[in-house]
């Protein structure tokens, strides 16, 4: 499969089997990494959307394997400022290192500087559309947690409206042929053409807006916040965001083995009373980043086929 050079921008660009390679990929990197495989190679994080783990965990992945990277962690700070359009601040980009990373609030803007750029992209998330290398963690948690990726009972709960996690995830699942459950609330729901493009590749969903109505059932809870920023309306945010909170007493309705996911930041919809049982794997989750970015940084920059 060649990577070299390819951009990361969504989910729906990668067949089954790329997405398993990748995946094994990261799994030899994690067990036996090279702390100069990407000496001398530098990587752009340009961030015009504030992000913790995403940032950090591509810095890290990055500095582990030799390389550096360059760039910042707010649009306020760069030429944007002053007036420079996104395309010129990508050619600019370029010309200082071997990859870009970029996060923007603005959903298409990823493929848009993909265009721009000779040099890969990868799409760190463009506003409520795509977020694949979150994708692609979540896929290696859940075949880390439960030992396989085929068949399994997926339920995503929270802010499925605009949720480029849970978006990714879906299709990234349907490869497996998992049957999903959309718990949210009726003005959360998730988008149409996301159910659309599910019903087309014949994969069984239910939409609910009760957890307990499915727990029993499922085998991985992926749970999200309602995301206040997305809202074009804060009074319709206010009205929503306490609409779930997990807490130990959610496992008294779960099957025992069930895992509870989050993509982070939680903002009170997981109880911290959850984070010392084993069902709660949202941190190592976030530690997975760290494999994953190594593997697909190297992909892209040529040091690994």
């Amino acid at each position: 499969m060649e990577f070299k050079g390819k951009d990361i921008i969504s989910i729906k660009d990668f067949s089954k089997e790329e997405l398993l390679y990748i995946l094994s990929i990261a799994k030899k990197i994690e067990k036996n990494p090279d702390p100069n495989l990407l000496k001398t190679k530098i990587a752009s994080l340009l961030f015009f959307e504030p992000s913790t783990r995403t940032r950090l965990s591509f810095s890290s992945a990055m500095k582990r394997l030799g390389g550096n990277t360059i760039g910042f962690a707010q649009g306020e700070v760069s030429s944007i400022k002053k007036g420079e359009t996104l395309w010129d601040t990508i050619k600019m980009a370029e010309q200082y290192s071997d990859v870009i990373v970029m996060r923007h609030p603005l959903e298409g803007a990823a493929r848009l500087a993909a265009d721009a750029a000779t040099i890969p992209v990868i799409n760190a998330g463009d506003g409520a559309n795509q977020h694949p290398t979150q994708t692609l963690l979540d896929l290696y948690t859940i075949q880390k947690e439960k030992g396989k990726l085929e068949n399994l009972n997926v339920g995503f709960l929270g802010d499925l409206k605009y949720g480029r996690t849970v978006h990714s995830l879906a299709i990234a699942l349907s490869h497996f042929k998992a049957k999903m459950f959309f718990i949210s609330p009726t003005a959360l729901k998730m988008p149409k053409h996301y159910l659309t493009e599910l019903k087309q590749k014949k994969i069984k969903f239910t939409e609910v807006r009760d957890l307990s109505k499915v727990s029993k059932q499922i085998d991985v809870l992926y749970a999200t916040r309602i995301q206040k920023e997305r809202f074009p309306d804060q009074l319709e945010y206010e009205k929503y965001k306490n609409a779930f909170r997990l807490d130990k007493s959610t496992l008294d309705i779960s099957k025992k083995d069930m895992i509870i996911m989050h993509p982070l930041p939680r903002v009170g919809e997981i109880d911290p009373e959850l984070d010392d049982t084993k069902n709660a794997v949202y941190f190592k989750q976030a530690g997975n980043g760290i494999p994953v970015r190594q593997a697909l940084l190297s992909l892209v920059l040529g040091k690994i086929q």
